[in-house]
């Protein structure tokens, strides 16, 4: 199966969002994915409900939440009614994660839990079949433009296995340094949805970035 490509927004034009979700709009990509940042769980704010809400009127797929903030839970509802279609919190943010994958689903979304790169996936073992995707960070979050932790294909085997012994649906995300080289190393590794931010949107020409990432052999 070829991935799903879900370029992050965070690195896109600010000042041309409109074009940029046009952009996105005609191009291969899957989904959208929103980087939500407080200044509290990461050390950097991006943009937060009207921002995103600005984007959901011109896209025309889905949007991939990832909220890196603090009691994520107070905010599920506002996500959305704002036109998140995928919300994914931090397992790390989330002292009682089941009851938070429960009120996402109640709000009709899908569930998700993002993994900081020191967080082992054993922490998911009791509740990987009641979610939707697993968004494991292959650089630490809050800023773009990082270096890709090569550790992040063993723990996707790991993952994977894990998702398989609890016949899961969990889709494996992988978000920080996914570029054209280790874009077919994390498909073998069993990865299926690839955030990429920095290389598609200063990418000569971010389209055809995308379609080459979408096809990509491995």
């Amino acid at each position: 199966m070829p991935p799903i490509i879900a370029p992050s927004v965070l690195a896109s034009d600010f000042a041309n969002l409109q074009s940029e979700a046009e952009m996105l709009n005609r191009s291969q990509a899957d989904w959208f994915h929103i980087d939500i940042m407080d200044g509290r769980f990461v050390p950097n704010l991006s943009f937060g409900l009207p921002v995103q809400a600005a984007i959901k009127k011109h896209a025309q797929k889905p949007l991939d939440v990832h909220l890196m903030i603090v009691e994520p839970q107070l905010y599920i509802e506002d996500f959305r009614k704002a036109g998140a279609d995928i919300i994914t919190v931090h397992y790390e943010a989330c002292p009682h994660l089941h009851r938070v994958i429960q009120q996402i689903k109640l709000t009709g979304a899908k569930a998700g839990v993002a993994l900081n790169p020191h967080t082992p996936v054993s922490v998911l073992e009791d509740i990987i079949a009641d979610i939707d995707l697993v968004c494991l960070m292959s650089v630490n979050p809050g800023f773009g433009g990082q270096k890709f932790i090569e550790n992040t294909y063993a723990k996707i085997e790991k993952l994977k296995a894990l998702i398989v012994k609890h016949n899961s649906q969990a889709l494996i995300e992988i978000d920080g340094g996914v570029n054209q080289e280790n874009a077919p190393k994390l498909m073998k590794s069993g990865a299926d949805v690839l955030v990429a931010g920095s290389f598609v949107f200063t990418a000569a020409d971010p389209e055809k970035t995308i379609a080459d990432l979408k096809n990509i052999a491995y």
